[in-house]
């Protein structure tokens, strides 16, 4: 019986022991990821300086065309010059899409164009990338949806500007009397 217990309390020492032993090789690791979303918000400016936020059909900035528009007769064009940026508090890049937004009155026999330049202002002699071609009839997109990029700002500061010069040109069959409004739209889409 001696032996016995001997053996046991052998065999309970060792259990004990190989316990210790499978303790002493456990090991852990942890790791923990943060989430957090960023911002972005796209402005506009019909002066090249000053930018707000216009992101309602119902109230767009006004566009000050060169010429009055509320005064067209055949063959006019008139120009308003427009810009965009990112605002401050965005943290990444995007795309922009132009678009009519919608139309009011009468629009017929006036077509437009928009041009990307590189500085703001808008008449007869501005160039740059042709987003809209010309004789495009207002009220419509052209065939291929015009885009461009916009970077947003570094340090909290505002994206560089993208500069777009509007025309509008009066058909020849442009009629007395005639009103009407267009709205366009610029989507942006984070990259």
């Amino acid at each position: 019986q001696r032996r016995i217990r001997a053996v046991l309390a052998g065999g309970l020492v060792l259990g004990v022991g190989a316990a210790v032993t499978l303790a002493a090789w456990n090991d852990s690791e942890f790791a923990q990821g943060s989430f957090a979303a960023g911002a972005f918000n796209l402005v506009g400016s019909t002066n090249g300086t000053t930018f707000t936020d216009n992101p309602n059909v119902d109230a767009p900035a006004s566009l000050g065309f060169t010429v009055d528009s509320s005064n067209l007769t055949p063959t006019d064009v008139v120009y308003a010059p427009f810009a965009v940026q990112l605002d401050a508090t965005t943290t990444t890049d995007a795309q922009i899409t132009l678009t009519q937004a919608a139309t009011g009155g009468t629009v017929a026999n006036l077509s437009y164009s928009v041009i990307q330049s590189t500085a703001f202002g808008c008449d007869a002699t501005t160039t740059g990338t042709e987003l809209v071609p010309a004789a495009t009839p207002l009220g419509s997109d052209p065939a291929t949806v015009p885009t461009f990029s916009l970077s947003a700002g570094a340090d909290a500061a505002a994206g560089a500007p993208a500069y777009l010069c509007f025309a509008v040109t009066a058909g020849a069959d442009l009629a007395q009397l005639q009103a009407g409004t267009a709205t366009w739209q610029l989507t942006a889409a984070s990259l």
